[in-house]
């Protein structure tokens, strides 16, 4: 017992020793404190500018920072703060330092700021020099540059503003005929008695160039005819930075290519200045394997199998397996290399076992045709065979259907930002025309188009609307065929779904039979309208955002059995890193339940 007590009290005595031995050291920190404290009172912009820039603001936790320097840093700190105020426009500041010592504790400085009026500009003289100054086919060139001119007489002078201004004009300028142009002479002649500002700006184009030939590096497997068709760049035309950069994202998005560069040798004859295209091509095979899930289809397995050279043919293969709850599908499709039109021959087949309605249906499809794919238009030119086994829940005996079809189909999207749009339309629709199969065969034509369509509802900012939206969708679909033809379910209409009347499941909303089954209808009509409104976090735009929304959707045989079930709901978005996610709660009015809806990425 003697032992353990006398080992307490050496424990007890440890914290204690620690402490005196840290009590020294204490003492001397708290002698060492900061030179100074720095108030800024001024309006918020010169506050915050002078905050982040002010010189002053670096010596504040110096600890050996003697008096005589610290006077010496006040007056620096005057000019200093003169000159940041400048670039805002505040040309007359009247700028006041004052310095009270308190004894054992930091020295408080106040600097206080009264801007004054601020200085506004009074004339703008742009001249150029160059070609650009007598080419005539130039002459829209320059009345553009003078007329997006963003510091206009009578707008308050910043630096900042004069400084985007310059360059501004300078992207103008270079962006088209004149890759070398440059800002000769600039000035800002400023009158701080008046407040007035005369700004100055001489662009000099250099000479106007043309493109000449195609310069490709990098090529291995692959022939210059396919980047060729692919970049689109005609020897002889005008340079242009637009082309160069669209020419420059079909080579990337083409699949081909993991990374492409496009760009003008200045060096060279602006006459015939040739196109550096510099490529690094993608592996020959890629496989992708995923695994995700939605609210359509609960749980999913994908495989995807990319083959850019087939051999023999040189065609790419692309060959995907899906499993899902109620879908199951593998298929693959062969495609060309483009021709100089853009323009693809492409066959395809796809074996797919799906919940259609009440109805599982297994089906085959093959098509063969040509299609091309523009920034803005997508065409397809195919013909298609079809052919459907449709097993209903309580029958054995399948019924079989099968069809041939030639169609057309078309999308054109004219979006502000992709994939995130806040303004902009998108319209597709498709056209086909064929004949069923089998012992009696029926003329048929199939029709369907839709459109989606953003309209804001306030002013907005470059990258997204900053107020409220109306997010707009409609599909309208018939098939014009006789009562007695009988065509495969996978050419009929169906609705429900995330991306169709929410509050109902896929494909949920068909044509009721006399059982209480669902089947695909020869008639279809859906819409939808969204109101989407920014969250604003702490005064900010947020990436999330509100919704409220009413969808309607209806599938018939006839026009006159169209009956509209409705979904009405509230949802959030959320335009995360790999594309707008959208989550919605929504109650189907018809079926009187909630239904949770997710879903994510863009697609028209």
């Amino acid at each position: 017992m003697k032992l353990f007590a006398l080992a307490a009290l050496l424990l007890l005595a440890v914290p204690w020793a620690a402490a005196e031995e840290a009590a020294p050291k204490e003492s001397g920190m708290a002698q060492a404190r900061a030179a100074f404290e720095l108030t800024i009172q001024a309006p918020d912009d010169i506050r915050d500018l002078l905050t982040r820039h002010l010189e002053l603001q670096r010596y504040r936790e110096l600890t050996d920072l003697s008096d005589d320097e610290l006077v010496r840093l006040l007056r620096e700190a005057q000019e200093d703060a003169r000159r940041l105020v400048g670039t805002l426009g505040y040309f007359s500041p009247v700028i006041a330092m004052a310095h009270q010592a308190d004894q054992g504790r930091p020295s408080v400085v106040t600097l206080t700021v009264t801007p004054g009026e601020a200085t506004r500009i009074t004339q703008v003289t742009m001249q150029f020099t160059g070609a650009i100054a007598d080419d005539v086919l130039a002459a829209a060139q320059r009345d553009q540059i003078r007329a997006s001119w963003s510091l206009p007489a009578g707008n308050r002078f910043t630096q900042s503003a004069w400084d985007a201004a310059k360059q501004q004009a300078l992207r103008q300028l270079t962006s088209l005929r004149f890759p070398t142009g440059r800002i000769s002479d600039s000035l800002a002649d400023i009158d701080p008695e008046t407040g007035q500002a005369h700004l100055q700006l001489t662009l000099d184009s250099g000479p106007a160039y043309r493109m000449g030939d195609l310069v490709i590096e990098g090529l291995q497997r692959y022939n210059k005819d396919l980047v060729q068709g692919l970049a689109r760049l005609t020897p002889g035309s005008t340079y242009s930075l637009a082309e160069l950069v669209a020419s420059q994202q079909r080579l990337t998005d083409s699949g081909y290519f993991d990374s492409a560069f496009v760009t003008i040798d200045t060096q060279a004859d602006p006459e015939a200045a040739p196109v550096q295209i510099k490529l690094r091509e993608a592996q020959l095979q890629k496989l992708v394997l995923g695994i995700g899930a939605s609210t359509d289809s609960g749980s999913r397995l994908s495989a995807e199998h990319t083959h850019h050279k087939l051999p023999g043919i040189g065609w790419r293969a692309v060959s995907k397996l899906q499993l899902a709850r109620d879908n199951r599908a593998i298929g693959s499709e062969l495609t060309s290399p483009p021709d100089p039109d853009n323009w693809r021959w492409a066959v395809s087949g796809l074996l797919q076992n799906q919940l259609l309605g009440s109805r599982d249906v297994t089906s085959q499809q093959l098509r063969g045709g040509r299609k091309q794919s523009h920034e803005r238009i997508d065409r397809n030119l195919y013909v298609q065979y079809d052919r459907a086994a449709s097993v209903d829940t309580d029958a054995t005996e399948p019924v079989i259907a099968q069809s041939i079809s030639a169609n057309y189909a078309f999308a054109v999207r004219y979006y502000d930002n992709l994939p995130f749009p806040s303004s902009g339309w998108g319209w597709g629709a498709e056209l086909g025309g064929g004949t069923t199969l089998g012992s009696q065969r029926e003329t048929y034509t199939r029709l369907l188009t839709r459109w989606q369509g953003f309209v804001g509802l306030g002013q907005g900012d470059s990258t997204r609307a900053s107020t409220s939206r109306l997010a707009l969708r409609a599909a309208a679909g018939t098939v014009l065929a006789k009562d007695s033809a009988s065509l495969p379910s996978t050419q009929l209409f169906l609705a429900g779904g995330d991306n169709s009347v929410r509050g109902y499941g896929l494909n949920d909303i068909g044509v009721t039979l006399a059982d209480g089954s669902t089947t695909a209808g020869r008639y279809l009509t859906t819409g939808s309208v969204e109101w989407q409104r920014p969250i604003r976090i702490n005064g900010r735009i947020s990436d999330w955002e509100s919704t409220a929304f009413v969808d309607l959707g209806a599938v018939a045989n006839k026009p006159s059995e169209l009956d509209a079930k409705f979904g009405v709901g509230v949802g959030a978005r959320w335009n995360s890193p790999v594309g707008p996610l959208q989550i919605d709660l929504a109650y189907g009015v018809a079926v009187q339940r909630f239904r949770l809806h997710m879903n994510l990425g863009f697609t028209f």
